[in-house]
């Protein structure tokens, strides 16, 4: 048995895979192709929901469970309008792990989860918040550092595995945010992860339907551009989210001005204000990653996006990772183990 066999094996165990590698829900991004590729290379792929309806996640499920016969999860939305109809659909389905994102779920959520015989995950952003969704009945966690792509909370990883690794113990933890090489996923199996889940790595995969102007854009930014959405005023609160600058963020500056002066010129109500701001990035991450306009669309990136260099097959980046954590292993024990280079080819 390697090391990384024994650091991860309760969270193998936990998701019926071979490695702990959990794909990150990315909407328009982690849909059949990219979350079967991942759970296929011995990975856990996980559907993004997001805003689908029930005959929409209904297709989705379906096509995936055609291109793979290995577990996989669902990713829900706590705030979907819609969540327990989804449910419905994941336990129809058969699905084995469902992820409740974007706050605490109600009971009747977790029950209607666990009842229909799935395994359920859910993020804590926080020590207190950890204990709590245990205490409901999660079986599993994800702690997703503010290092991550997409809708972000304000701690960093390495801040949140120290607060919550040692004492969490009930149930498998997995780390997120800002993860891109293997050495960074075995220190956190070190600390006490059960395993990690990466997101921006994936997303520039060779199976990632994602547009070739999109993936490029990652190839060719450093970690300093993967940046925070800014809030000008905290008369309207802005949720944070973390994607690449572009022509797009700074017009959204502008728009916030502009919104702040109408509103102080009584052109404005503060709900129409508020809404105003809101709906400045609707569409945008579609057009981003579908249609290929990473100029005035939503690049949502982590920090990692500085270690995407090319665009890479699943099972290649999968094999990279556990070469780099094999290789940083063995350089403290003396021991010999493949590149991470050879063991990838």
């Amino acid at each position: 048995m390697s090391v990384l066999d024994h650091l991860w094996a309760r969270g193998c165990a936990f998701l019926g895979t071979r490695t702990a590698i959990m794909g990150g829900a990315m909407s328009w991004v982690s849909e059949r192709h990219l979350v079967s590729a991942i759970s296929n290379a011995g990975g856990f792929g996980v559907i993004a929901c997001g805003s689908m309806t029930p005959a929409l996640l209904d297709a989705e499920i379906a096509a995936t469970q055609a291109l793979t016969d290995k577990p996989f999860g669902v990713n829900l939305i706590t705030m979907h309008p819609q969540l327990d109809e989804l449910i419905g659909v994941c336990v129809a389905h058969k699905v084995s792990h469902v992820v409740l994102a974007g706050g605490v779920p109600t009971a009747s959520a977790v029950r209607a989860v666990k009842d229909g015989g799935a395994r359920l995950i859910g993020f804590a952003p926080a020590l207190v918040l950890a204990k709590r969704l245990i205490r409901i009945g999660a079986d599993a966690l994800v702690i997703e550092g503010s290092e991550a792509g997409g809708h972000i909370g304000p701690v960093s990883l390495a801040v949140l595995a120290q607060e919550i690794l040692p004492t969490v113990r009930e149930v498998p933890v997995f780390v997120a945010g800002g993860i891109g090489r293997g050495e960074a996923i075995l220190a956190f199996l070190e600390m006490g992860a059960s395993g990690a889940q990466l997101g921006t790595r994936f997303a520039a995969a060779t199976e990632s339907i994602a547009h070739p102007r999109f993936k490029q854009a990652f190839i060719r930014a450093n970690a300093r551009d993967a940046v925070p959405s800014v809030q000008l005023d905290a008369q309207f609160p802005v949720i944070p989210v973390r994607g690449l600058a572009n022509d797009g963020t700074r017009r959204f500056l502008a728009h916030q001005a502009e919104t702040l002066r109408r509103f102080q010129a009584g052109e404005f109500d503060r709900e129409a204000a508020q809404l105003s701001i809101e709906h400045f990035w609707a569409g945008a991450l579609r057009r981003a990653v579908i249609d290929g306009d990473v100029e005035q669309g939503s690049v949502m990136a982590g920090q990692s996006v500085g270690m995407v260099t090319a665009i890479q097959p699943v099972a290649v980046i999968i094999a990279e990772l556990i070469a780099q954590a094999e290789a940083a292993h063995a350089a403290r024990s003396g021991a010999c183990v493949p590149d991470a280079a050879s063991a990838a080819a």
